[in-house]
């Protein structure tokens, strides 16, 4: 869908998403002074063409006694086992993104634990993976913000 396609209202379809997923489109159809039915047929477009990727849920991690956050950097002894490795990083369910990247490490990896203990447990499981050559982990001591929405915002003001 390039954005010439996208109209005005498209645009104030998604900005109300971005703050809440979870809007009914009814609230939407009120707001923008369309019909529900056009709400929902557009966001239908905008999934097929896959502009629009499921719905986000956001967890309280804190609440749930998950608040320890660590960052690990992992070294490979051979770049041509990449894939193997991110298969089985995918299979330890406390590793929460892996990126591919340049520079120091081949991944960088998010996890998420109840403790330095529990976190010490998941950073063994990684070392153990064949093909880790050596893994450093940075940890997080406070996530000072996590707003995807202000850039959303931005792309789609620029479309």
């Amino acid at each position: 869908m390039p954005k010439e396609m996208l109209d005005e209202i498209d645009r104030q379809i998604l900005d109300i998403l971005i703050e809440n997923t979870r809007t009914p489109f009814t609230d939407i159809a009120k707001k923008l002074h369309v019909s529900a039915g056009t709400v929902h047929v557009r966001v239908k477009r905008m999934e097929e063409f896959g502009l629009i990727i499921g719905s986000s849920l956001i967890l309280d991690y804190e609440k749930l006694d998950y608040s320890f956050v660590a960052y690990v950097g992992i070294l490979l002894n051979k770049t041509n086992r990449i894939n193997f490795i991110i298969e089985r990083l995918a299979e330890i369910p406390n590793i929460t993104n892996v990126h591919i990247s340049t520079g120091k490490f081949n991944l960088y990896c998010k996890l998420r634990a109840k403790n330095t203990s529990h976190a010490k447990r998941v950073i063994f499981q990684i070392d153990d993976i064949q093909g880790v050559d050596r893994t450093e982990t940075m940890i997080s001591l406070e996530e000072s913000f996590n707003d995807k929405n202000r850039l959303m915002h931005q792309i789609f003001n620029e479309l």
